[in-house]
């Protein structure tokens, strides 16, 4: 079973992933190999998640200016 590209992923379906990576992780059963590849996975996940939020605080920032600039025109 191949996975996904991370940058293919949703936010909900990274964090999940995410989540599953470190469970893994803390289990200790991976070899030292397994480890290193998980720990790029969560590494890859993370940042995809943090792209998103990103995101979505550049759209809300934007909304809000709108929202902000509409009410200045309309006092003005």
């Amino acid at each position: 079973m191949s996975t996904p590209d991370v940058a293919s992923l949703s936010y909900e379906q990274a964090r999940e992933e995410l989540q599953t990576v470190v469970r893994r992780l803390e289990t200790g059963a991976a070899t030292l190999e397994e480890s290193m590849e998980l720990w790029e996975r969560g590494e890859a996940l993370a940042a995809r998640c943090q792209q998103w939020l990103d995101g979505a605080r550049e759209r809300l920032a934007k909304v809000q200016q709108g929202a902000t600039a509409t009410t200045t025109e309309d006092e003005g």
